[in-house]
């Protein structure tokens, strides 16, 4: 008779897992516990504060059903009050990349800097969505005087092959004269992270 205590067993899977909740020290802890414990593997990993709240997006391959996944880190984190959700993820080989198996441009980054007002992040996103430019990574944070606050924007972008930089640079810099921001783009620096 088979052991129906244990966690279902599927083939090797691959997971986003979300989770959401008031920040307070331990939280990292128990979600990747509870990933280890099913003899999950963390491939990518983004944690941040917002307002508050503790956001967790995790990669993760396990031999376990998404249900399963999800039940376990909502136990081991029940006493943070989370929101937890996974969502399998199909044909993901671990690796970024296009579908076609191109390799990523080398990374780049459009910073802006400039008085908090509303339609930064809406702007500059769409103007690159129309270039063909791939954000993959985006911090914004609200710096300064409260009575006078500084909006500050780093994405991490992606350029197409075919990307005209200079032309690129002269629309980002024609929204930020738009917005009274100001806007660069460069090459981003190697790193290991």
């Amino acid at each position: 008779m088979a052991d129906r205590t244990g966690p279902s067993v599927v083939s090797v899977a691959h997971y986003v897992v979300f989770t959401v909740g008031t920040d307070r020290p331990g939280i990292v802890a128990a979600v990747t516990g509870a990933i280890v414990d099913l003899g999950g593997n963390l491939l990518d990993t983004a944690m941040t504060i917002l307002s508050g709240q503790f956001a967790v997006v995790l990669a993760v391959d396990a031999d376990v059903e998404a249900g399963v996944l999800e039940a376990r880190i909502a136990d081991a984190t029940r006493s943070f009050d989370l929101d937890v959700s996974v969502r399998e993820v199909a044909d993901f080989d671990g690796v970024r990349g296009d579908s076609d198996g191109a390799v990523p441009s080398d990374p780049w980054v459009v910073s802006v800097y400039g008085a908090d007002r509303i339609g930064i992040v809406a702007g500059f996103t769409a103007l690159l969505a129309a270039a063909d430019v791939n954000i993959v990574d985006l911090h914004t944070r609200r710096v300064g005087d409260a009575a006078d606050p500084v909006y500050a924007m780093l994405l991490e972008v992606e350029l197409a092959a075919a990307t005209d930089v200079d032309r690129l640079r002269g629309t980002l810099d024609a929204l930020a004269a738009d917005l009274a921001v100001s806007v660069s783009l460069h090459r981003a620096d190697a790193a290991i992270l």
